[in-house]
C-alpha cells in the first residue's frame, strides 16, 4: 500500500482527495499498489466532511509517520509550503505539487534535494493545470533541442480578453464578469498583471534550458491597459490579442523571456485558444511545433495532474526520475535588444508625424475609431521602438507587440 498525505484542503487539495478516492481502482492499478489517502493537513476543521477523520493540524504527525510514502503539497505560497516540502524530501518522501510560485522560486534546489534522498519532486500541475506538458518535456521530447516555448498560460486573462474581443467590452467590465463567475480573484493582480504566467514561463524555460530561469528577472506586462479600441484595430488587421509567455533559446546560451500582450494572427493556433483554456506551443529543432491544449486551471483538472504525479512517484518508489534543471543561472537576454514589429494606436491629428517616425509601416483604420488610426511598424529593436514611441509623446494612445 502507498500512503499519501495531502497538505492543504482548499480547492485543489479537496480535488486531489476526490480524484484519489473516486478513481482509486484505476489509480491503484496504474500505480501497481493500492493508493490510500491517510492524512489531510489543514488549520481548519471540516465537521461533516466525508474525510473529516483524516484531518490533522500538525505537520509533524505526518512527518513522523513512517507509513507515509508520498506528500501532495497544494497549500500554495513559499513559506510553510517550502519548509514542509524540504522536510518531506529530506525524509525520503516524494512530493507532488501544484504550487507554481514555489516551483518557480525553488524548483532547482528541491529537485537536487529529491535526487540526494532517492525520491521525487514532481510538479506537472504547476503549469497548465490538467494539461500534460511537464512530463512530455522531460520524457517524450528528450531527443529534441527545444528552441522555444510560447503559451497562453493563464485562463483568467484569456477569458477577459476573449470577452472583450467577442462583445466589445471594456477591461473593467470584463474583469468584473470574470470575478462574478469565479474565474478571477477579488484581488486579481497576480493574474491580470502577468505574474502567474511569468512564474509558469520560468518553469518551462528552466526545463527548456536545463538551467535556472529567475522569474523575478523576466520582463512582465499585464492586460489592464488593453482597451476595446485595441480589439477594433486587431480585428481590422486580422489578428487577436492574447497575453503570451515567450521563452526562446539563443545561440549564445542565453534565454529571451517575456510575458506581455501580443497581437496574434487569426490563423495562428494560439489565436484559437478562447475563454479559460490554455494553449502551449513547444518548438523543437527536429519536431517543429507541438501544441498542448486544455483547461489550464480548475479544481479537478489540476487535481488530476497532481494525482498523475502520485502514480508516477509510486511507480518509481526508491529511485529518482530524471529532470534536468540545475541551479546554474541561465542568462536572460536584454529585452531592449530583441527585435519584433509593433502595433501603435495614434491620434488621427498626428498621422503625418507618426507615419514619418515609423517609416515603412502600414497605416490602417478601424470601425468606430474615426479619431484614431493604427500603424503596424517594421521589425526593429525594442530600444529603437521605445525612442520613436517616446518621441511621439501624447499622440500615442497605446502599443502592443506582434507575434512574429
Amino acid at each position: 500500500m502507498i500512503n499519501v498525505a495531502v497538505l492543504g484542503y482548499g480547492t485543489v487539495g479537496s480535488g486531489v482527495v476526490e480524484v484519489l478516492e473516486e478513481n482509486n481502482a484505476q489509480v491503484s492499478s496504474r500505480a501497481g499498489e493500492r493508493i490510500c489517502v491517510k492524512y489531510i493537513l489543514d488549520l481548519r476543521d471540516f465537521p461533516g466532511d466525508p474525510y473529516e477523520a483524516k484531518i490533522v493540524h500538525d505537520f509533524n504527525v505526518i512527518l513522523q509517520d513512517e507509513e507515509i510514502d508520498i506528500i501532495c503539497e497544494v497549500m500554495g505560497g513559499t513559506g510553510a509550503a517550502y519548509q514542509f516540502t524540504k522536510q518531506s524530501l529530506e525524509s525520503g518522501r516524494s512530493v507532488c505539487t501544484s504550487n507554481k510560485e514555489l516551483v518557480a522560486k525553488h524548483g532547482a534546489e528541491l529537485l537536487e534535494l529529491a535526487a540526494r534522498h532517492s525520491c521525487n519532486y514532481m510538479f506537472e500541475a504547476s503549469v497548465g493545470g490538467g494539461i500534460p506538458v511537464i512530463r512530455p518535456m522531460n520524457n517524450a521530447l528528450t531527443a529534441e533541442k527545444i528552441l522555444a516555448v510560447t503559451g497562453i498560460l493563464n485562463g483568467t486573462t484569456n477569458y477577459i480578453l476573449t470577452k472583450m474581443d467577442r462583445e466589445g467590452a471594456e477591461y473593467d467590465d470584463a474583469l468584473k464578469h470574470a470575478q462574478e463567475l469565479g474565474y478571477a480573484e477579488r484581488n486579481p493582480e497576480a493574474d491580470v498583471e502577468g505574474y502567474d504566467a511569468c512564474r509558469k514561463l520560468a518553469i518551462l524555460s528552466s526545463l527548456m534550458t536545463g538551467k535556472n530561469v529567475d522569474s523575478e528577472k523576466i520582463y512582465t506586462e499585464g492586460i489592464s491597459g488593453i482597451t476595446s479600441a485595441d480589439f477594433s484595430f486587431a480585428r481590422a488587421a486580422g489578428m487577436s490579442i492574447k497575453l503570451l509567455a515567450l521563452g526562446q533559446s539563443r545561440e549564445d546560451g542565453s534565454v529571451t523571456a517575456i510575458v506581455a500582450p501580443f497581437l496574434v494572427p487569426e490563423e495562428h493556433p494560439l489565436a484559437m485558444v478562447k475563454d479559460v483554456f490554455n494553449g502551449i506551443l513547444i518548438t523543437g529543432n527536429m519536431l517543429g511545433d507541438a501544441m498542448f491544449y486544455g483547461r489550464g486551471a480548475g479544481k479537478l483538472p489540476t487535481a488530476s495532474a497532481v494525482a498523475a504525479d502520485v502514480v508516477d512517484c509510486a511507480r518509481h518508489k526508491g529511485k529518482t526520475v530524471s529532470c534536468v534543471w540545475s541551479r546554474e543561472e541561465a542568462g536572460l537576454a536584454d529585452i531592449s535588444e530583441t527585435e519584433r514589429a509593433f502595433f501603435v494606436r495614434v491620434k488621427e491629428c498626428a498621422r503625418r508625424e507618426a507615419e514619418a517616425v515609423f517609416q515603412g509601416g502600414r497605416s490602417f483604420s478601424a470601425a468606430g475609431c474615426g479619431s484614431e488610426f493604427g500603424i503596424l511598424t517594421p521589425v526593429m529593436k525594442e530600444s529603437q521602438f521605445r525612442e520613436k514611441y517616446d518621441f511621439l509623446g501624447d499622440s500615442v494612445l497605446g502599443r502592443i507587440r506582434l507575434l512574429g
